[in-house]
């Protein structure tokens, strides 16, 4: 009987169940890819929405409760989260994921950002990072290496699984390359065609398009447009041949459909990360980007 008893747990709770790896992304897209080199051995969170600013979130407690428990955190770095992100660290008490740990994931490592401010940064200059640019996935060959930021770190918190992530890594390079080869053929199109963006948010995937963004719809960045900067791009856009302004899901499009009307020229609403538009994973994300753009101004 009692063998009986022990054979039917061994059933129940297999000895080589493993736990898996408890991942949070601050943003959705860290979540896509840590999902898209973790497969089966891992469970991932975000902590923002896609539709929403990663820039300015307010710090709930559900955020201290998902980082308490997590093994792995992945964030964009460059201060992107900066407003928001120290203090939900400090209240959840969680060693594992704090900076200079295997549990930290800073997706910027190793990227080549633009943008990086040659003087001294002030607030008179608006929300400017000091580090340069954050939005660095918009551009895949970014991507690859924050998916290969993201092995590197699994391989340490879970060395039972390298081998396992390590295949998942190349399986995705390998998907990655081949619909490379599609855009960059798809984006000749739109190349150095003149475009006005409401934030910064697209200056990686516009360096490696070639699509070229002259300006923004913010005054500075992080600062909603003045009057005087609304009527400087009424004459800008012509003069220059702008084909469209681009706009981010998240923020306000009254200025940028004033202007879009006054100028004549398309406003196109993109996505920028990962949870709009029925977009679920990475290569969704830039198939959407090239589609839409190229329709708009190619």
């Amino acid at each position: 009987m009692k063998k009986i008893l022990l054979w039917l747990c061994m059933m129940a709770f297999p000895w080589n169940a493993v736990a898996k790896v408890n991942i949070v992304g601050t943003l959705p897209i860290f979540a896509s890819l840590a999902q898209e080199v973790g497969g089966d051995r891992v469970e991932v969170t975000s902590l923002a929405r896609g539709n929403q600013d990663p820039h300015f979130l307010d710090a709930k407690p559900t955020y201290v409760v998902a980082l308490n428990k997590a093994d792995l955190l992945i964030h964009g770095g460059l201060d992107l989260e900066v407003g928001w992100l120290p203090p939900v660290l400090v209240q959840a008490r969680n060693s594992k994921i704090l900076p200079n740990n295997p549990g930290n994931v800073n997706a910027a490592q190793g990227l080549n950002i633009l943008e990086v401010p040659k003087t001294l940064v002030d607030r008179s200059m608006g929300d400017v990072h000091p580090a340069g640019n954050p939005h660095a996935w918009l551009d895949p060959r970014n991507a690859k290496l924050i998916a290969a930021n993201i092995f590197q770190h699994l391989a340490q918190v879970d060395p039972e699984g390298k081998a396992y992530y390590q295949g998942r890594l190349q399986d995705f390079l390998n998907r990655l390359n081949q619909k490379m080869t599609e855009w960059n053929q798809s984006s000749q199109s739109f190349h150095e065609k003149k475009v006005v963006t409401y934030h910064k948010s697209f200056t990686y995937f516009a360096d490696w398009t070639g699509l070229n963004v002259i300006d923004t719809v913010e005054s500075k960045p992080g600062i909603p447009p003045n009057a005087k900067h609304i009527d400087e791009l009424l004459k800008l856009i012509p003069q220059e041949g702008v084909k469209a302004i681009i706009v981010e899901s998240y923020y306000p499009k009254k200025v940028p459909e004033y202007l879009s009307q006054k100028a004549g020229v398309p406003l196109l609403q993109l996505p920028t990360d990962v949870g709009e538009d029925g977009i679920t994973n990475y290569i969704e994300l830039i198939d959407a980007l090239i589609r839409d753009v190229k329709k708009a101004v190619g």
